[in-house]
């Protein structure tokens, strides 16, 4: 076999778990912002969503994202992959059903094992949002019809060969087509879902809810710092040592300058350098360049990341503000920055920084017709991931609920939903006595 599809399969595979990793740190970072009382529903919830993704993506999602077909949907190798050559991508493994993976040298179950973890990567970005209040199998059913009908049609658009793609949007490795769709299907569910018992008050006050454990929040954020060194240098597809140097460093750099801008206008804003901020900065800044880490120059990326973590603090304060409750900060980080970051590329892109014939953004001599591209997709993106979002939401309340109830919300989804805590000695029992031969009262 020639040397290079191995690299390159390596290379594909390896980073491909590293975004595979990014769920503990989803996890983490989910359960640290969340209460004590439902630590087991948001680990639960978190574990199981690449187990649903994983069998909706293969079952529908894959063919609907990349198969051949109209320049709205894949029409053509829908069912489990079966009857393809699995041989590297020389021309006749895809030809005329996997048209838009041509491009790449790996073969197609490493394409489609890389592809699974991003769509499981959308899927886990709603699970934050609508915690502490959602139905265990409410919220696993809707995550199955993600990953099946939402996330593959705004997928084909921009990655499969679709209508947006001809458009000539660019989006590297997901700002829109993982960040946005997760977040547009986030807002929907926050929308019907409605805030937790005690958030807001009459008077229109807002009542702090903080989380259990910034600890592991810390460690979560972490994680997902790691994993993006997987999520966007991945994406190049080929091991290609100029392409990936320069992926990693404008993700990190823009990672690193969102912690300082979200820090100091935190500390601006609020008296003190809020950690839940910072981190959800650091989160902001590897959102944002995530479309363009490919495009844009390291100087760039530091205008990005900054502005990213000014946009985390002010969206999560207008969250609250309109009453929209996001225990964990997902709008902010990756519908508003998703949508940042996809529109950075029209702004900041510059041809061929590394090998990508984009054309220039606006700030570098190429007019408004890159910007242009990408507000469309950002439009449809919002248009089509809200509103489908919407109806399986409201499915979903109509067959099975939406809510859990009100007694079970204050008790806490792990008793409820679970029968047991990830904290059980904590647990305020009362004291049997009948081995004394007492009577408990």
């Amino acid at each position: 076999m020639d040397p290079k599809v191995v690299l390159d399969t390596m290379w594909v595979l390896i980073t491909a778990m590293l975004v595979f990793f990014m769920n503990l740190g989803f996890a983490m970072v989910e359960a640290g912002f969340a209460r004590a009382k439902n630590c087991v529903n948001i680990l639960s919830k978190n574990f199981i969503v690449f187990a649903v993704s994983s069998l909706g993506f293969l079952l529908l999602g894959w063919g609907f994202m990349f198969g051949d077909g109209s320049p709205f949907i894949g029409l053509k190798g829908l069912w489990f992959l079966t009857g393809l050559d699995n041989s590297p991508a020389t021309g006749e493994a895809y030809k005329g059903v996997y048209s838009a993976m041509s491009w790449t040298g790996v073969p197609l179950l490493a394409k489609f094992f890389f592809q699974l973890v991003f769509a499981g990567t959308a899927a886990t970005i709603v699970s934050g949002a609508v915690a502490e209040r959602i139905k265990y199998k409410s919220f696993i059913f809707f995550s199955f019809a993600m990953t099946m009908f939402i996330y593959p049609i705004v997928g084909h658009w921009i990655w499969g060969g679709g209508w947006l793609a001809k458009l000539g949007m660019y989006d590297f490795a997901g700002s829109t087509v993982v960040h946005s769709i997760g977040g547009w299907a986030a807002l929907a569910g926050v929308i019907m879902l409605g805030p937790r018992f005690g958030k807001y008050n009459g008077g229109g006050g807002i009542n702090p809810i903080p989380g259990h454990n910034l600890s592991i929040a810390t460690i979560g954020t972490f994680v997902l710092w790691l994993g993006w060194f997987g999520f966007n240098p991945g994406s190049t597809m080929a091991a290609d040592p100029n392409a990936i140097s320069h992926v990693v460093v404008t993700t990190n750099i823009a990672a690193a300058i969102a912690v300082l801008s979200s820090t100091i206008l935190s500390w601006i804003l609020l008296g003190k350098p809020d950690l839940g901020m910072t981190l959800n900065g650091c989160l902001a800044g590897l959102v944002a360049i995530t479309a363009g880490c490919a495009y844009v120059s390291v100087g760039s990326s530091i205008i990005i990341g900054l502005i990213a973590g000014i946009l985390v603090v002010l969206a999560v304060i207008g969250f609250d503000r309109l009453k929209l409750d996001d225990p964990v900060g997902a709008l902010s980080v990756h519908l508003v920055n998703g949508v940042f970051g996809t529109i950075c590329v029209g702004l900041f892109a510059q041809d061929g920084i590394t090998g990508t014939a984009t054309g220039n953004g606006l700030f570098f001599g190429g007019g408004t017709k890159l910007l242009m591209a990408q507000l469309a997709g950002v439009l449809s993106c919002a248009v089509y991931v809200f509103l489908s979002s919407l109806i399986f939401w409201a499915i979903i309340k109509a067959t099975m609920g939406l809510r859990v109830g009100l007694h079970e919300e204050i008790e806490g989804l792990d008793i409820g939903e679970h029968g047991n805590s990830a904290y059980p000695e904590f647990l305020i029992r009362k004291p049997s006595y009948t081995f004394l031969g007492i009577k408990q009262k």
